[in-house]
């Protein structure tokens, strides 16, 4: 089974199980399967795959959006500004990785190498 067959079986069995489709498949893995990168669907990877690749992703647009917006105009100092940028990152990458992992347990997902797009046989 190719990566692409997987994913349409996978968005499939996402849609019978009732997992919307933003959950299964984000627009930024969307965005790299249209690039040709061939990544596990989120609902796939490992507790700690989850909170790193989230958690850096969100922290570092956390970080610059906020030092659009408030921190340049205020002159917070660069260790704050990190400090807070690694906080909400590790924050939102650990809630994440919890939630996408309850998810997969709930529905006994296996690993992604395992998958087949089919209901595990009971």
């Amino acid at each position: 089974m190719t990566h692409q067959e997987k994913l349409m079986a996978m968005h499939e069995h996402m849609k019978r199980i009732g997992v919307s489709r933003s959950t299964a498949a984000p627009p930024a893995w969307q965005l790299l399967w249209r690039l040709g990168i061939e990544v596990p669907p989120p609902l796939f990877l490992s507790f700690l795959s989850i909170t790193l690749v989230m958690g850096t992703v969100f922290g570092l647009f956390w970080g610059l959006l906020m030092w659009v917006i408030l921190w340049a105009r205020q002159g917070v100092p660069l260790g704050i500004m990190a400090t807070g940028t690694l906080v909400a990152g590790a924050l939102f990458g650990l809630a994440m990785a919890a939630w996408l992992r309850h998810l997969a347990r709930k529905h006994n997902l296996p690993s992604w190498a395992e998958y087949t797009g089919a209901p595990p046989v009971a």
